[in-house]
């Protein structure tokens, strides 16, 4: 049924989404988050359009950053970066401009949440994919406060805990905890953080630094305790484990937005714009956000999500909860700072 629904959709809104790319190459491989995207959305992509579409995956910024370097900007033709990565890919030439006469489906943003990506307001390299938070999952009796302490400063026999293995989630976390802004660029703060994730990689409850979904899944498995984790996955873990739960630090907590990017020498940019132009129909976006658990950037995609999901403050926070909020950013000649810092806690 659900099949049915995406392709009549895809029949309704052609006229609304625009003229279709020139014909493309049939084949388009995509980079990209694992677990990141509904595989229903893309079959009826590849049906509709006679594109096959091959993906691999990554699990961070960084690593996503040095497979471009190796060879990867000539065998990628669709990548998702986070938004702060995005002066890092553009000084490293590694992706292109978009050609917004393919792309339509772009007056179908929410102008309130371009106008908050800093990095590239008018789209010029990127499309906004899908945006979220990076808070805790646990499974058991719910934690005394809603606090990094939990990974800080853990309670005795409150069982492992493990912390997302990139750089800014990890020390943006200490930062948090410790008062200051996740985009500090005072090399005492980031010190200060350095330091206390160096006492709590120390602990013997420490289970490791992991991505989102390994994390997570083993705080499913019950193998740790508590895990720092991004919002979609902790929320879609948890309609399937009512004891698995997910909260966001009294302290702040981090927003992120991933992009998609065409990589400078891609093979078939015009199937990757019509890949992205797909993902910009109302009905499609709202299907990449139900299977995802995230909050769409698609404005026009909300008139298709279940209300029970616009009232989720895990999904969509409120204005209140927001205030506490911050939004990671590229911190350019300083981000040095931040991978000195994550080199020495790796190694001690």
């Amino acid at each position: 049924m659900k099949k049915i629904i995406v392709l009549l959709a895809a029949l309704l809104l052609s006229a609304v989404s625009g003229p279709a790319p020139a014909a493309p190459r049939d084949q388009l491989t995509v980079f990209i988050w694992s677990e990141y995207i509904d595989p229903e959305v893309v079959k009826d992509f590849e049906r509709e359009t006679g594109i096959k579409v091959r993906f691999d995956y990554y699990e961070s910024n960084e690593e996503m950053i040095a497979k471009l370097q190796g060879g990867g900007v000539r065998q990628y033709d669709l990548i998702f970066p986070s938004s702060y990565f995005l002066p890092t890919l553009k000084n490293l030439n590694l992706i292109q401009p978009l050609d917004h006469s393919q792309l339509p489906g772009l007056a179908n943003l929410d102008p309130e949440l371009v106008k908050k990506l800093e990095e590239d307001p008018k789209q010029e390299f990127t499309v906004p994919y899908q945006w979220g938070t990076s808070g805790l999952a646990y499974r058991g009796a719910e934690p005394a406060e809603a606090s990094w302490a939990l990974l800080f400063k853990p309670r005795p026999g409150s069982g492992s805990y493990i912390i997302l293995d990139t750089a800014r989630d990890a020390l943006g976390a200490a930062l948090k905890y410790l008062g200051y802004s996740i985009n500090s660029v005072n090399p005492k703060e980031i010190e200060a953080a350095m330091n206390l994730l160096i006492t709590t990689k120390s602990r013997p409850e420490f289970f490791g630094f992991d991505g989102g979904v390994g994390g997570l899944n083993k705080v499913v498995g019950g193998l740790a305790a508590i895990a720092q984790v991004y919002s979609g996955d902790a929320i879609r873990a948890e309609e399937e484990d009512e004891t698995l739960k997910f909260l966001l630090p009294r302290e702040g907590f981090e927003v992120w937005t991933d992009l998609m990017a065409v990589p400078a020498q891609a093979p078939n940019p015009e199937g990757a714009l019509a890949f992205i132009n797909y993902l910009l129909r109302p009905e499609i976006g709202a299907l990449v956000a139900t299977y995802n658990r995230y909050a769409t950037p698609n404005a026009a995609a909300r008139a298709f999500i279940p209300p029970e999901d616009l009232a989720n403050p895990a999904l969509y926070p409120s204005a209140e909860l927001m205030k506490k909020a911050e939004y990671l950013k590229d911190l350019g000649p300083n981000n040095r700072l931040y991978d000195e810092a994550w080199t020495i806690i790796k190694n001690r």
